[in-house]
């Protein structure tokens, strides 16, 4: 059994603890708050399991293998690496760390240890998400777009833009999905309430095809939107995760290029547009929760010593476009090339 301690018990760690507590393979040693209020009610429901607020005691326990942190981004980095020279393997949120500084080190780091580091990029292990990996490998041809849209009304987060909150699940989905990383970035945004991070953003991402991706994120949207689009020259995808079954949906749909040799001769062909619409199919998806397949799958690569699918180096490329997009957003949408960025890094 790995033993596993869950660091941070506000917003998304009872989902983690929840998930370890009945992961095969897996026992959940302690959880580590500074909210005595929170670690009561940890101890409540799971009294087996011992609670604390020193994380030193944590790194000390011998019956700890791994900790998951679920704590500001501005901590992750010192926790991850505190954790790592203690010999525990990391399974650290989204984003892993506040800087691609941070994030490269980090990488090193479980690297030269042999320790397993992943990155809770949660939306890559969604049976939607999956399949959507599969059709674009499969099915969907030459890729021309991806246009997401991602809005709801709040939660305004105090420390991280809406970019650092929201656009990051769809950076972890083109990563895992698209078969070609960005080369730039462009973003611009606006923030409405006075000494706050940007609120409300655009995000442009260019590659070295004619692939182009969009992704529009807001705090301040009157209704809950999670719906994305991903055309191809053969097929195309309309995503949206608030459907309660049919979230994918692919349409045989698109264009033609016609010669038409009518006004200009044999020689000369002018290229007309032409439609083709066939018909809309939607697959059968594996509803297993997304977390509990990703926290298995953490057990599993610490017991056969294999690298996550949403390892440290997944982790650190969300991070470095981030990082691009705040630096754009900050000069009103430069298109920052993420080479770049890499080598200022």
């Amino acid at each position: 059994m790995i033993g596993i301690a869950v660091v941070g018990y506000g917003y998304w760690g009872p989902n983690l603890v929840r998930n370890i507590s009945e992961a095969g393979g897996a026992q959940l040693i302690s959880v580590c708050d500074l909210n005595v209020e929170r670690l009561a009610a940890v101890k409540s429901r799971y009294p087996a399991v011992t609670i604390t607020d020193n994380f030193e005691e944590v790194l000390r326990d011998p019956r700890v293998d791994a900790i998951a942190i679920a704590t500001p981004v501005s901590t992750h980095y010192k926790l991850a690496m505190q954790a790592m020279m203690a010999g525990k393997h990391v399974f650290v949120e989204k984003p892993m760390a506040s800087t691609t500084e941070e994030a490269s080190r980090m990488v090193e780091e479980a690297a030269r240890r042999r320790l397993v580091l992943a990155v809770d990029h949660t939306f890559v292990h969604t049976g939607a998400v999956r399949k959507m990996r599969e059709l674009v490998e499969s099915g969907l041809g030459d890729m021309y777009y991806y246009d997401s849209v991602r809005v709801n009304l709040g939660l305004f987060q105090h420390d991280v833009s809406v970019i650092w909150d929201l656009a990051v699940h769809d950076l972890s989905i083109l990563d895992h999905v698209l078969q070609e990383r960005p080369v730039a970035v462009s973003a611009t945004g606006m923030s409405h309430v006075l000494g706050e991070p940007e609120n409300i953003a655009y995000l442009t991402l260019f590659f070295e095809s004619k692939l182009i991706a969009h992704i529009h994120v807001n705090w301040l949207a009157p209704v809950k939107v999670r719906r994305t689009l991903i055309g191809g020259s053969n097929k195309m995808i309309v995503y949206d995760d608030l459907e309660p079954s049919e979230k994918i949906k692919v349409y045989d749909k698109g264009i033609t290029m016609c010669p038409n040799s009518d006004a200009y001769g044999e020689k000369v062909h002018q290229m007309l547009v032409g439609y083709r619409s066939g018909d809309m199919w939607a697959p059968k998806l594996d509803m297993t929760e997304a977390l509990k397949r990703e926290l298995n799958h953490f057990v599993d690569c610490i017991e056969q010593n294999t690298r996550p699918i949403t390892d440290g180096q997944a982790g650190l490329r969300v991070v470095r476009i981030l990082e691009a997009a705040s630096r754009s957003l900050a000069q009103r949408g430069r298109i920052i090339e993420l080479e770049e960025a890499r080598r200022i890094a």
